[in-house]
């Protein structure tokens, strides 16, 4: 019984021994196989016909432009939202979406009991005012003349210095509605819808690109009646990887170009860098305002922001044409020897002039080949396929 075990023990000794041997062996091909596929050699005749190029991997100062996808909005300065800050009815309308106006145009007019009654408030004011104020005058003349009592004149000036008082919150009031002193003093007290309407004016020059009211509808301080923009000046929105935000400056020049207008570049400058980065995508946004006199550009035109690198930025810089795209992967083939060549994962950033930033993957001093690498990808390839 005990030789029975002992016989057992020595089989399974054995067995563990030739399956750790041939385990050690398939790693060994597998690491060879896989060293293998990651290296080029070329005879140096293949070398002189591909007319293979390299280049020295060196930190160096770059400039030009960081390019990134933006888009045109409307500049927040040179917008409205119009209406109604009393309550009341549409009476008239003036204008329609596309139309010009000017600052201080009516665009509609509102019929309202609240508007007759600010109306009336601010002329009860200013006729008490001018009352007030022509008494105490009357009082000061003949105070003057040593004909007037001091008691009437201090009388007069208090009461005038009220009436002003009135006066000044009366016409606060109109003022804070869009009523000017002539749209309330220019009315017939007597002519009782004239006094009851209330012109609502543009704040600014542009068109109107939204109206949101009709004739006898009921309108109140909530009600956006209509939207008016000018173009004249616009913003261009972009966003860039928070990793190259040190490489520009807060306000350098820009431009803007788009399909729209393909041999035609915007000029401005950059006004805004954000302060926070977005957590899906890792971008901050960059504004740049652009003048637009020729309304050329129109909110939300898609295009690109030309942004210049500050000129203390240094990176690794090779030929574009040097990078591999394969699979997800970027590479390069770096010479190791005269007939050797080395591929290397690497992490691209920005596009220069046909010259590309390396983030990760290669060190000052490395030799990267920057003519011949399609001859180098096939060899890689063939490598593979004759592995398998």
């Amino acid at each position: 019984m005990k030789s029975s075990i002992k016989l057992l023990i020595a089989v399974i000794v054995l067995a563990y021994g030739f399956y750790g041997c041939g385990g050690k062996e398939e790693i060994k091909k597998e690491e060879s196989k896989k060293e293998q596929s990651e290296v080029v050699k070329l005879s140096r005749e293949s070398v002189k016909q591909i007319k293979l190029e390299t280049e020295i991997v060196k930190l160096q100062p770059y400039t030009g432009y960081i390019t990134i996808p933006a888009k045109v909005i409307t500049n927040q300065d040179n917008e409205a939202q119009i209406g109604s800050l009393v309550q009341g009815r549409v009476h008239q309308v003036f204008v329609k979406v596309g139309d010009f106006v000017k600052a201080g145009q009516v665009l509609m007019t509102v019929e309202g009991l609240d508007v007759g009654e600010i109306k009336a408030g601010f002329l009860i004011a200013k006729a008490a005012l001018d009352y007030t104020k022509a008494n105490y005058e009357r009082q000061q003349k003949l105070f003057n003349e040593k004909i007037g009592s001091q008691k009437s004149l201090l009388e007069s000036q208090s009461e005038y210095e009220k009436a002003l008082a009135e006066y000044k919150a009366e016409d606060k009031k109109i003022h804070s509605v869009g009523l000017s002193d002539e749209d309330v003093t220019d009315a017939k007290i007597g002519e009782e819808h004239t006094s009851g309407t209330l012109p609502i004016k543009s704040s600014i020059n542009g068109i109107v690109v939204e109206r949101n009211i009709v004739i006898g509808q009921l309108v109140d301080a909530t009600t956006n009646a209509f939207k008016v923009i000018n173009t004249n000046n616009v913003w261009v929105d972009g966003q860039i990887y928070e990793k190259d935000i040190a490489k520009i400056n807060q306000k350098t020049n820009a431009l803007f170009t788009s399909a729209t207008y393909t041999n035609e570049k915007f000029n401005g400058r950059i006004i805004y860098i954000g302060q926070t980065v977005d957590e899906k995508s890792r971008t901050i946004t960059i504004r740049g305002e652009f003048s637009n006199a020729n309304n050329k550009l129109k909110p939300q035109m898609f295009g690109e922001l030309k942004i210049p690198v500050s000129s203390n930025a240094k990176a690794i810089m090779i030929p574009e044409e040097a990078v591999v795209k394969e699979g997800g992967q970027e590479y390069v083939f770096v010479q190791t020897s005269d007939s050797t060549f080395e591929k290397k994962i690497i992490v691209t950033g920005i596009l220069i002039d046909n010259r590309i930033e390396i983030k990760e993957g290669l060190k000052e001093g490395e030799k990267v080949v920057s003519k011949g690498v399609f001859y180098l990808k096939s060899e890689l390839k063939k490598d593979e396929l004759t592995g398998e």
